[in-house]
């Protein structure tokens, strides 16, 4: 098969998946099962995709859009070790291309649907961009200005004449009485009226000449939210039967339409990545994997760049890893693995504290591919407790120190110090580059921008006030140091550090704020450790301090 291709078409000599130790884990939970399976990124399968990406970089039509490739090392029912190759998506408009991995059947089937219903999502998408652009608005703007500033101006006004009367006043109480100083209050009073009078006037003028364009504009407003409301059923149906026609396979033997195994919905895209292609192509050809390694080629995109590997996406891929892998033979490099316990650092009747790794969500997200974290871990690991709750987050790529009460008197209590910034914490953490001072408090207010989900930003009009104090603890282009944050904002230590007006050095591995030093490919993880936590215990009003042994 043209599929098929020999190892050394893209390294010299013989390749071993088992020679090194694996740099990444391709796994997951089985949704049937419950079982972990995992497949590994080898150096092996590291060198074959650089012979790849030296092949891509020879060809120009790989050179023009950005997107993820992928290889897998494999052994055929005959015993022959070969590479399979995939890409992420469409080639160049193709989904079919000579010696690449097919896409997973199913899509032709939705395939003038798709079209159909994304011409559909494109005209609604330039008619909300009509609406939001319509030039009343900008008219109404600037006429709701204009009127505006001539209410302050006429406040203004008012506020120095309303002064002079009050000195009017004060004067005539002083030296007039009887009907001479009612006549001359009576004045100033009336005086007072009419400045009212003048700005109820002036705001029923404006309201007259914008009637017609606030109306126009709420009109499109409406049509706005129907609109909406409109595109996003239109692509969740869409999404719906793409989903329902899609059948993966495992090494189990198993077929699942991609909706059955989760019902509660996947983003548009499932399935259309180059590890569920290669993985679902060896599953139906009954070949047996050793190592997958995806990476990025063509123009950088946000955090994706040329060259670097990456793991399974969280969005599409990860939900679906735990299926496809199922079934893999524990005589490969594949692993049948128990569900991941947690290291407990401190338990009593009212509080578990937890050693969280990097990698693991606190608490659940909003959507289905979002459920493992350490609460849900601890709820599936302990059935039986009344009572598990976060009384504060970690980032997911934080590793460290996660209070979880067992209790909601507990967890009231908690919530209550954390609020009122009465818990110490200490992080450790790796940069990227040397800095400059031995220590500081970093002051940068942050606010996170609703457009631009999920990072956060230094921003000095909306943003909150935020300190972190710093101190390095060991220099060098790599520096280790410790962060005592003395509020709680999100990715607060990330950005202090990151900023140029905060440290000017990202922290190492973080694919969020970090910048384009090629760090990434050395740090497999967020270098920040919640190192220890001071607190006052819920029950006993005793000091309670934790540490956690940093791991990096």
């Amino acid at each position: 098969m043209d599929l098929l291709h020999a190892v050394a078409d893209f390294i010299e000599g013989d390749c071993s998946s088992t020679a090194t130790a694996p740099d990444y884990w391709y796994e997951g939970d089985c949704p049937r099962t419950r079982q972990r399976w995992r497949l590994p990124r080898t150096k092996a399968a590291e060198a074959i995709a650089r012979g790849l990406m030296q092949q891509l970089a020879a060809d120009d039509c790989y050179q023009q859009e950005g997107k993820m490739y992928g290889v897998l090392l494999a052994v055929t029912t005959t015993g022959q070790q070969v590479v399979l190759k995939a890409f992420s998506g469409l080639l160049n408009g193709q989904s079919d291309v000579a010696g690449w991995v097919p896409p997973i059947p199913g899509r032709a089937q939705v395939s003038l649907l798709e079209m159909q219903t994304l011409r559909q999502l494109e005209q609604m998408k330039q008619a909300l961009i009509a609406l939001q652009q319509m030039p009343e608005r900008a008219l109404l703007a600037a006429q709701e200005q204009a009127f505006q500033e001539q209410l302050n101006a006429m406040a203004a006004q008012h506020r120095q004449r309303k002064q002079e009367r009050d000195r009017q006043r004060q004067q005539y109480t002083a030296t007039l009485a009887g009907d001479d100083l009612q006549q001359a209050l009576d004045t100033l009073t009336r005086q007072s009226q009419q400045e009212g009078g003048d700005r109820r006037r002036l705001k029923r003028q404006r309201d007259q000449a914008l009637f017609s364009l606030r109306q126009a504009v709420t009109k499109a407003d409406a049509q706005i939210t129907a609109l909406k409301c409109q595109r996003q059923a239109r692509s969740r149906q869409l999404q719906t039967q793409i989903h329902a026609a899609y059948a993966l396979t495992n090494f189990a033997g198993e077929t699942a339409a991609l909706h059955s195994l989760w019902p509660t919905g996947l983003p548009t895209g499932t399935g259309d990545c180059a590890a569920p292609k290669l993985l679902h192509y060896a599953a139906t050809h009954q070949f047996t994997p050793l190592a997958l390694a995806e990476f990025w080629w063509g123009p950088a995109i946000k955090d994706r760049h040329p060259g670097r590997f990456y793991g399974a996406c969280e969005e599409r891929c990860q939900p679906i890893m735990g299926f496809l892998l199922s079934g893999l033979s524990a005589s490969t490099s594949a692993e049948q693995m128990p569900p991941s316990s947690l290291p407990v650092l401190y338990e009593d009747e009212a509080l578990l504290v937890i050693d969280k790794p990097s990698g693991l969500l606190s608490v659940p997200g909003r959507t289905s591919n979002l459920q493992d974290s350490v609460v849900s871990r601890l709820q599936g690991q302990r059935p039986h407790a009344a009572y598990l709750k976060a009384a504060h987050r970690l980032d997911k790529g934080t590793s460290g120190i996660l209070m979880v009460a067992k209790t909601a008197a507990a967890h009231r209590c908690l919530h209550e110090q954390f609020a009122q910034r009465q818990v110490q914490k200490t992080y450790e953490a790796l940069l990227t580059q040397a800095i400059a001072a031995s220590q500081g408090l970093i002051k940068l207010p942050l606010w996170r921008d609703p457009s631009d989900r999920p990072k956060t930003c230094v921003h000095y009009q909306r943003g909150k006030p935020s300190q972190t104090a710093y101190e390095v603890l060991a220099a060098g282009d790599r520096p280790r140091l410790r962060f005592i944050p003395h509020t709680g904002r999100t990715h607060q230590l990330r950005v202090h550090a990151a900023h140029p007006q905060g440290l000017n050095s990202p922290i190492l591995g973080d694919t969020l704020y970090g910048d384009d030093d090629g760090s990434r490919d050395l740090a497999p993880r967020l270098h920040l450790h919640a190192q220890a936590i001071r607190l006052t215990h819920p029950v006993t009003n005793q000091i309670l301090e934790i540490t956690s042994p940093v791991p990096f």
